[in-house]
């Protein structure tokens, strides 16, 4: 729990730490570990945007509490290493490398999916979010189509709610 978390340095350290969910876990701790390793990674490319404005920042992290049910200590956790990771340029391919090594395809679709919806939260999506979410997808080997249809399930729920 919390102590687990506060040795961490990094969003890459936390990220080490989630993957592989343990086969022998139930399925809602492998789906939680899953969501948590994709709100870290949205957190590194909302990092790295520069455009990203506090009010936007906020959105994101309300958005990630709210999609995935991270506990008020993984989320206060994520917000401090967004906070504290010095700006720069991310380097994706060191997550998304890991993700490769460990997760199936349907795991990654879902990845995706959950990726989209948060970017649909706030009610606005910009041509960076469009164009990282290209590139996970294009690092995670995900073909066309099925990152498509990712997109439209997390759009039509995003008209629904």
């Amino acid at each position: 729990g919390a102590d687990l978390l506060a040795e961490l340095r990094t969003l890459q350290d936390l990220f080490d730490r989630l993957l592989p969910p343990d086969p022998t876990a139930d399925p809602r701790a492998a789906e939680h570990a899953l969501q948590l390793a994709t709100a870290v990674m949205l957190v590194e490319v909302m990092r790295s945007d520069a455009t990203f404005h506090d009010d936007e920042r906020g959105a994101v992290l309300a958005a990630l509490r709210d999609k995935f049910q991270l506990t008020a200590d993984e989320a206060a956790r994520l917000a401090e290493l967004a906070q504290t990771t010095a700006q720069g340029a991310t380097d994706l391919y060191a997550f998304t490398s890991r993700i490769n090594e460990r997760f199936e395809m349907p795991q990654k679709l879902k990845m995706i999916e959950h990726m989209w919806r948060v970017a649909y939260a706030d009610g606005h999506l910009s041509a960076h979010e469009r164009h990282v979410l290209w590139r996970i997808a294009d690092l995670l080997h995900v073909p066309q189509g099925a990152y498509q249809h990712a997109r439209m399930r997390a759009q039509q729920d995003a008209a629904a709610t």
